[in-house]
């Protein structure tokens, strides 16, 4: 499959910012300031759960999971990573990566819900794209 079948659901693609594209999944900036939060996306079509992915591309998926959480760890050291594939909205398969702080507004409690987004200006969302961007090409 060829990336121009790919089609990100259009609530991802309204919600988020394009960082960049690793070999299986598209990683997403969640339009939420309050948090570093990254969403994986594997260019796959008509995906709902992981386990629906190729054994290889299930694979692939959890090596980009990995590369992910150590990037996010390295830039922000969270308190606690959360990790999490819900769907109950959007339910093209994707896979959240929230870093979190005993100090965030939310905490300890989920981030769904509890408050409007926070959206990032465009210059705040332009630099964190940017230094995400440059971490995760070391892949």
């Amino acid at each position: 499959m060829s990336d121009h079948d790919f089609n990100l659901h259009p609530q991802l693609a309204q919600d988020t910012h394009f960082v960049v594209d690793l070999p299986l999944c598209r990683v997403l900036l969640m339009n939420e300031a309050r948090y570093p939060w990254l969403i994986l996306v594997p260019r796959r079509e008509n995906l709902r759960e992981i386990h629906e992915l190729l054994p290889a591309d299930r694979q692939q998926l959890w090596e980009e999971s990995d590369h992910v959480s150590r990037v996010l760890t390295a830039l922000f050291q969270p308190d606690k990573l959360n990790i999490a594939a819900l769907g109950n909205i959007v339910p093209q398969l994707h896979i959240h990566h929230i870093a979190r702080f005993q100090t965030d507004a939310s905490w300890p409690a989920p981030v769904w819900g509890k408050f409007a987004p926070e959206p990032y200006t465009a210059d705040a969302a332009t630099s964190r794209c940017q230094a995400l961007r440059t971490q995760l090409q070391l892949l």
